[in-house]
C-alpha cells in the first residue's frame, strides 16, 4: 500500500464530532476509492461501498424521499448481508458524479448525523447531471492530488529520517554533499519521467520496469481521452481532446509555454477553443497558470484569464504523450533544447499545484523579463525562476530590484543550495517538494 498524505487528513475528519459528510475531489486514477476503502476497513466495524459505475441500479436507492431512514431502509433491502448501524458503519458513495440524487442527500446525512458519509468522484464539475440541490454548508472537501516527489521517495523505500535530515540542509541553506544531491536528483529524474499517479508509481516501485510504466501511463491517457468523449458535450469533444492532447506541444517542443491555440490547430483561436479549456480545468484534467501584469499582493487582482499557460494534472499523463524516448533522456540525463527547460518548469507547477497553489507567471514584453512561477503565502509574493542548468537568474534579479516589498525569491537548478547578496535562493529542483 502506497503512503499517501491525504490518509492524515481524512483520518482527521474520521475522529472530528458532529462532522459533515466529506466528498474526497479530484482527478481520476489519484488514488481516492483506494485510500478510502483502507481506512474503512481500519477504523470501521463495517463499510457499505456504493459505486454508482460499477453498480448504476443502485441509483434507485436515491430516487425516492431522502430521509435517511428510506434510504437506510432501502439500502439493507439492496445490501442484506450489511446491518448498516449508527457509529458503526462508514457509507462511501463512490462515482457520486453519476447520481445526483445522492449528491443532494448529503444534506440530509449531515443533517441527521448518525452515520458517517464519504462520496468520492472526479468530474464532479462539469455539472454533467445537475443535482436538484447542491448540498452547500453540510459537506467538507477534500482535494486529492497524484503523488508528490516526497511521497514517491517513501515509496521508494526512503524513510522519514533521511528525509528529515535532507530538510535539514534547506533550514541551514547549507550545500547538502554531492554524492547525496546526486542520488536525490537522480531519484528526481525517474518521478518526473514516471509521474505520481498510483497505478504507475506502484508498478515502478515493483518492477523497475519503465516499459510497463509506459504502458500504463498510456491506459491512463486513454481513459482519460475516453472521459472527454463520454462526459463532454456534442460540441464540445473534439475540441476539448484536441486541446488536451496539444498539451505536451505548448509544454515541450517550444520556447513560449503560453497557451497558443493556433497550436491546436491551424489557424484556431480563442473564440472556438476558450470553452474547451474551461471545460478540461472543471474536469480536473489541467490546470491554469495565468500572466500577471504586475508582481504585487494580491496577485489576483493583475491576474489576465487570457493568458495562461495549461499544465496536465500529473506529470503521468503529460509522459504519455510523448513516445518513450523522453523518459529515457529524462532520466538518463541527455535533454537538450525547449524540452529540458520545458519538462522542470512542468514538475516545479505540477510540485506547486499539489500543494495548493494558485500559480501565475510574468512576462514584460518590452524588457523582455520573465519569472516562470509565482505563488503567495501569507500576503507575500513568491517569484520563481526554473533552470535547467545553473545559469544566472537575471529576470528575478532584476524584479528584486525594482520591487523591495519581495523579500526573497526562488530560483531552481540542476545543482546545489545557495544564497546570494540580493536574497535569491537557489535550491536542487527536488527542493520544490520540502519548501
Amino acid at each position: 500500500m502506497l503512503k499517501r498524505k491525504v490518509a492524515d487528513d481524512i483520518k482527521k475528519w474520521l475522529h472530528t464530532k458532529d462532522k459533515k459528510c466529506l466528498i474526497v475531489q479530484g482527478a481520476r486514477q489519484t488514488g481516492k476509492t483506494y485510500i478510502i476503502e483502507r481506512l474503512a476497513e481500519e477504523n470501521y466495524e463495517e463499510y457499505l461501498e456504493i459505486n454508482f459505475k460499477q453498480m448504476p441500479s443502485a441509483i434507485d436507492i436515491f430516487t425516492g424521499d431522502l430521509t435517511v431512514e428510506n434510504m437506510i431502509m432501502a439500502m439493507r433491502f439492496r445490501f442484506p448481508e450489511k446491518k448498516i448501524l449508527p457509529g458503526k458503519t462508514m457509507i462511501f458513495l463512490d462515482e457520486i458524479q453519476e447520481c445526483q440524487e445522492a449528491i443532494t442527500s448529503l444534506k440530509f446525512w449531515a443533517i441527521d448525523n448518525k452515520f458517517d458519509v464519504i462520496a468520492s468522484g472526479s468530474l464532479l464539475g462539469i455539472d454533467y447531471k445537475r443535482a436538484s440541490s447542491y448540498p452547500v454548508g453540510y459537506v467538507d472537501y477534500l482535494r486529492m492530488y497524484g503523488l508528490d516527489f516526497e511521497e514517491f521517495l517513501w515509496a521508494m523505500g526512503i524513510s522519514e529520517d533521511m528525509i528529515e535530515n535532507l530538510c535539514s540542509y534547506l533550514h541551514s541553506k547549507t550545500v547538502i554533499p554531492d554524492a547525496v544531491n546526486a542520488q536525490m536528483m537522480n531519484y528526481y529524474r525517474q518521478y518526473i519521467a514516471i509521474g505520481g499517479m498510483p497505478e504507475v508509481v506502484q508498478k515502478y516501485a515493483d518492477t523497475k520496469d519503465f516499459r510497463e510504466v509506459d504502458r500504463i501511463q498510456r491506459s491512463l491517457l486513454q481513459g482519460y481521452q475516453y472521459d472527454i468523449a463520454h462526459y463532454a458535450t456534442a460540441e464540445e469533444k473534439v475540441k476539448a481532446e484536441k486541446c488536451y492532447l496539444s498539451l505536451v506541444k505548448q509544454l515541450l517542443d517550444k520556447e513560449n509555454h503560453k497557451f497558443q491555440y493556433k497550436e491546436v490547430e491551424h489557424g484556431g483561436r480563442a473564440q472556438k477553443y476558450f470553452s474547451s479549456v474551461e471545460w478540461l480545468l472543471r474536469a480536473d484534467m489541467v490546470h491554469l497558470s495565468r500572466l500577471v501584469t504586475d508582481v504585487r499582493f494580491d496577485l489576483d487582482d493583475y491576474a489576465r484569464d487570457d493568458f495562461f499557460r495549461a499544465y496536465t494534472t500529473d506529470l503521468s499523463l503529460l509522459m504519455a504523450m510523448k513516445d518513450f524516448s523522453l523518459k529515457q533522456h529524462i532520466v538518463e540525463n541527455t535533454l537538450a533544447g525547449n524540452s529540458k527547460g520545458g519538462i522542470f518548469e512542468c514538475a516545479i507547477a505540477d510540485a506547486l499545484y499539489k500543494k495548493g497553489y494558485p500559480l501565475y507567471f510574468y512576462k514584460n514584453e518590452t524588457s523582455k523579463k520573465e519569472i516562470d512561477v509565482i505563488i503567495q503565502k501569507d500576503g507575500k509574493v513568491l517569484p520563481i525562476e526554473v533552470k535547467s542548468g545553473n545559469t544566472r537568474a537575471s529576470s528575478l534579479k532584476s524584479l528584486m530590484k525594482n520591487h523591495k516589498d519581495i523579500s526573497c525569491g526562488y530560483k531552481f537548478i540542476d545543482g546545489n543550495i545557495g544564497v546570494s547578496e540580493d536574497c535569491i535562493i537557489t535550491l536542487p529542483l527536488y527542493m520544490i517538494a520540502f519548501i
